[in-house]
């Protein structure tokens, strides 16, 4: 399929902060996706919280199964729109490099110790991850990825108008139109995380217990699809799949008919025109909005504060900002080459040494880390 005039175009890449020879094989955005691909940071994805705790159970989804489902939704929303699947992709697989482990909580035990020096953000720390703390090169720190998929990850969320450390200081440095909307791949991209992490909380929700099947029905258009799956199979394991099924292509087929009335309206000529755009090109139609809000209310309600859920949210947060305080004030219990930077205790300095030390944990590590710091028995 031919890309769209509003699709970001490879030949022109405003390129990379540093200059390196175009490969023969691959556009740039194939080139970043494989650096995110084959980075550290990517990997330890696998034994990062989503919800349920690694150890939870095998079936439940970590932090690397959300990024690999996000960017699924989000490549084929990308490739109906015309649009460069290769940096859709790329950013879908990268949105998430900088969570903590024990996702939210962790980031919230984070955020609370590290407040005197601005808290912890988890985006900004995705940022950091690809711009200075992966070091693959000997020229460079970071993946010295493309002006569009740093473009991308930097406004995730949208337009910055007070971005955060990392994100300002790089773009001091190299501009990032931050104030401007991002490229319809990065809003694709973002789009698909909203859509995957709704569908498969639910998913994960329902496979727990958390709520029952019945729980679902009156919520606004999911319980006609749930109606619907009860209705064609008695296999309550088979209904939890029909129900995921049904929920992710009736948002991607309302997200791909408003974008495309959004795109028809706006007639963008150019990816600049959807930078120049008053708003986002890539959304729900009303209906879908209201019944996707319905559906994280109900989650936030019977899942994330779920009384289990809420049990390790506690532990979770405990750990990480029982870590984050104790390395703060006493970074001598930093491993040799983290000390090393860290410098004073209770300093800005050391304060950015522990976030990346402890942001770069997995759950596994920081339990232990947790135990050798804390338990006289445990040795250090």
């Amino acid at each position: 399929m031919s890309k769209a005039p509003y699709a970001v175009q490879a030949p022109d890449s405003r390129g990379r902060q540093h200059a390196q020879p175009d490969s023969d094989d691959r556009s740039p955005y194939q080139r970043d996706r494989d650096r995110v691909v084959h980075c550290s940071a990517f990997r330890k994805l696998q034994y990062k919280t989503q919800v349920f705790v690694t150890r939870e159970g095998d079936f439940y989804r970590t932090r690397l199964t959300h990024s690999l489902e996000v960017a699924q939704v989000a490549r084929s929303i990308a490739r109906a729109l015309g649009l460069d699947e290769d940096l859709t992709e790329c950013l879908a697989l990268a949105h998430d490099l900088g969570h903590p482990p024990f996702g939210h909580a962790g980031e919230r035990g984070l955020n609370e110790a590290l407040r005197e020096f601005g808290g912890f953000d988890h985006n900004d720390q995705s940022f950091r991850v690809v711009t200075l703390l992966e070091q693959r090169y000997a020229a460079f720190d970071g993946l010295n990825l493309s002006w569009e998929t740093l473009e991308g990850l930097a406004k995730h969320n949208g337009p910055l108008k007070n971005p955060p450390p990392t994100i300002a200081a790089f773009d001091a440095a190299m501009p990032l139109d931050l104030k401007r909307q991002t490229s319809a791949e990065a809003q694709v991209a973002a789009f698909a995380d909203d859509i995957a992490y709704n569908t498969h909380d639910l998913d994960d929700g329902l496979r727990a217990r958390l709520f029952e099947y019945e729980e679902i029905l009156d919520l606004p258009v999911i319980g006609g699809l749930m109606r619907r799956a009860l209705d064609l199979t008695p296999a309550r394991n088979r209904v939890r799949h029909e129900l995921s099924r049904a929920v992710i292509n009736t948002l991607i087929h309302d997200a791909l008919t408003e974008s495309r009335r959004r795109l028809a309206a706006l007639n963008p000529q150019s990816a600049e025109d959807i930078r120049n755009a008053p708003g986002p090109v890539i959304g729900f139609s009303d209906e879908i909005r209201a019944a996707n809000q319905a559906l994280k209310r109900f989650l936030f309600a019977r899942m994330y504060r779920h009384w289990r859920v809420n049990r390790q949210t506690h532990k979770a947060e405990h750990v990480t900002k029982t870590l984050a305080t104790l390395l703060l004030t006493q970074p001598g219990l930093l491993p040799d080459d983290w000390r090393d930077r860290a410098g004073k205790p209770g300093t800005a300095q050391a304060a950015e040494v522990v976030r990346d030390y402890v942001a770069g944990m997995t759950d596994r590590y920081a339990l232990d880390e947790f135990s050798r710091l804390t338990d006289p028995a445990v040795p250090a």
